[in-house]
Formats: C-alpha cells, structure tokens, sequence
C-alpha cells in the first residue's frame, strides 16, 4: 500500500459514534470516575464526535480534496507556503502534537492553487500519526499530484506526550524534513528554503 493511501477502513460499526460512546463511558468508569455527573454526562458524546473529526483523514486521498485546482502554469521559481498550523495526534499516546508545515516545491509546468497545500497536509495530519511519517506523507502527495523539479516539507511541532508527561520538556520542538528531487540533489536549492523558512 502507497504510504499515501488512507488506512483500510475499519469493520461496519466499529467508527459508529455509539459504539466509540460506549468506550469512552467504560473509560471514564475504569478510571474511577462517574459519568453521570454533570461535567462528564455529555463527555462520551463529546470525546467519540471529536476523535471521529481529528482521524478523518484516514478516509481521504489528497485528490478528494484538491476540486481540480491543479493549473498548467510555465512558472519554475520555487513556490513556498509556509507556517501552515497543523494538527495531529501521536499514535503512540493519543495525545496531540501541532505546530507548523512548510511546504515549497518547484514546479515544471504544473501548479497547484494556493489553499490546495495546507488541505493536503490536513488530508495527512487528521491521523493518528508520527511527525516523521506525516512529513513524508505531504511530500510525495505534492510530489505525485505535480510531477514537480522538487519538494520540501519541514515540520516544527511540539508533542504533548514529551510535555506532559515522560520527559516532560515543555520547550521541546522536534523538527522533521522530507527533500525529494532538486531540494534533495542541490544544496542551493534546499538553502534558499531553508533560508526563506527563517525570513519572519
């Protein structure tokens, strides 16, 4: 399976937000709680609308969303969309790690329309997800749909499993890069990203 094809979908029911209602009620039980109280009676309900929204993207393809917004265009200067706000939850723990993409390519004869790019990395990012995956999964969805001179992703995020708990570095930034193509065969090309990506 292409690492950019969505996760088998899972048996009939087992997404129904009913049954994920009753996980998080024996959740709350088994961890001593009482659900019937007026801060968690609507919690269950709360938690399986909310987990079913951050994990939709398993059910996508970065085609779904790109509504034929890819343009014949003779431009081949590199094209950069950075500080797109991401938002993702660790595999690992379930807790959740955010912060920004960058996403630049250099196009040959093909672009695609600006809003394009942060959808695609939400395509990738509303899993439950590692950070170094995700960044590869946005390069070559950009690399596959533009058949482009290059890609490059850089992440910065922060994890929620480092900062409350573990370690818990609460000023900690894991930093992940994906370079496909020229970005990854010119050291020129990847520093005048890297040097766009440090322009505030």
């Amino acid at each position: 399976m292409s690492s950019n094809e969505p996760a088998p979908a899972p048996a009939s029911g087992d997404l129904s937000s009913a049954s994920l209602e009753a996980l998080v009620l024996e959740t709350l039980k088994r961890l001593g709680e009482d659900p019937t109280r007026e801060g968690l009676a609507r919690t269950p309900k709360r938690v399986a609308e909310s987990l079913k929204y951050l994990t939709a993207g398993h059910a996508k393809l970065p085609k779904d969303v790109l509504n034929g917004a890819v343009f014949e265009h003779e431009a081949d200067e590199m094209i950069v969309v950075r500080d797109i706000e991401c938002y993702s939850l660790c595999e690992h723990h379930l807790l959740p790690f955010f912060g920004r993409a960058h996403v630049a390519y250099l196009p040959q004869g093909r672009i695609i329309g600006l809003s394009k790019l942060p959808r695609i990395v939400d395509v990738f990012a509303r899993r439950l997800q590692v950070q170094e995956r995700l960044t590869m999964q946005i390069a070559k969805a950009v690399e596959e749909i533009l058949q482009p001179g290059g890609v490059g992703v850089v992440i910065e995020a922060s994890h929620l499993c480092m900062m409350m708990r573990g370690v818990e570095k609460q000023n900690s930034k894991t930093v992940t890069s994906c370079m496909l193509g020229r970005f990854r065969r010119d050291a020129r090309t990847r520093q005048e990203f890297m040097d766009i990506l440090k322009l505030r």
